[in-house]
């Protein structure tokens, strides 16, 4: 009798988890089909209660992408996303190396320094950062040397030249190469490593470039697909940074571009809004399916450390 009703309460405390996350799924669902019905609909309908499956999908899905340019977007987006979790990952892998199997004085000051950083957000460095992107580079090496050995300009002027990228990609990509996350995740991951495996491949002879693509990395996939599911839907949902730095439109990003559809003339038409919107989900969406695995166990690796 006893054992019966520990198995029906156990069913029960079942039946209300499954309800609970039922439940969660529809909410968090929600959005994302109401947005999938609406782009189906023409601007009556979308403006109306309706959510019935319209007939305006590849209408609204050809305005958005050619009159809108969201198609230009998309593709400066996925530029700009790839070489950023490239880049950064390849930065973040060696800086973590560097930190873990080398000695050099100051290297704990250093690795402090960098975790420092995540308290410092893009945005708090934006007016310094556009500076140092917008303003145009010395003409001469002479008139640059000049600058950096006075005191006075140094001091009042710290930020006279610049890159003068405001025209280029490298504007969105340069500044979010570093990543004190993607270091603070491989030195975590490093320290996992059992030394002997280091002191073996040093006694047979492997140096660093040879450590790294033979042990180092096949060993560390799952923290490298992690960082760059991360890393690229980071840098897909970019927003303030490129309104604010780039001048072109045919440069501009995809969330940035979503933004110019609804800001486009006193009507909005928000099944091309909607449209839109459902497209831009699709690379992270992608992305996110092709890099699940790895996530999760990468996720699993760093949180049992």
């Amino acid at each position: 009798m006893k054992i019966n009703s520990i198995h029906h309460s156990k069913i029960k405390n079942e039946l209300w988890i499954h309800l609970v996350l039922i439940m969660a799924v529809i909410i968090i669902g929600f959005p994302v089909v109401f947005a999938l019905i609406k782009s189906t609909q023409n601007t009556a309908q979308v403006l109306s209660p309706s959510l019935k499956i319209g007939n305006h999908f590849f209408y609204n899905i050809k305005k958005a992408l050619f009159d809108y340019k969201l198609g230009i977007y998309m593709k400066n987006s996925m530029i700009i996303a790839l070489s950023v979790t490239i880049g950064k990952i390849s930065l973040s892998f060696l800086g973590a190396f560097g930190i873990i199997y080398f000695r050099f004085p100051g290297k704990k000051i250093l690795f402090i320094f960098i975790i420092v950083t995540l308290m410092m957000p893009t945005e708090i460095l934006i007016l310094g950062l556009f500076d140092l992107i917008s303003k145009k580079p010395a003409t001469t090496l002479l008139e640059l040397i000049t600058y950096i050995f006075n005191p006075a300009k140094l001091l009042f002027q710290p930020i006279q030249y610049g890159f003068g990228w405001s025209k280029s990609n490298l504007a969105i990509i340069v500044p979010f190469l570093a990543s004190a996350t993607g270091v603070f995740l491989f030195v975590q991951h490093f320290n996992s490593i059992p030394r002997s495996m280091v002191d073996s491949a040093r006694i047979d002879g492997a140096g660093p470039f040879s450590f790294i693509f033979r042990i180092l990395f096949p060993m560390s996939l799952n923290t490298i697909g992690a960082l760059a599911l991360i890393q690229f839907v980071y840098i897909w949902n970019q927003y303030l940074w490129p309104r604010v730095i780039v001048r072109y439109d045919a440069n501009q990003v995809v969330q940035v571009g979503m933004n110019k559809i609804i800001a486009t003339g006193d009507f909005v038409a928000w099944g091309e809004v909607m449209a839109a919107a459902v497209i831009a989900m699709i690379p992270p969406l992608i992305i996110f399916s092709l890099l699940y695995k790895a996530f999760m166990k990468g996720y699993a690796l760093t949180s049992n450390k």
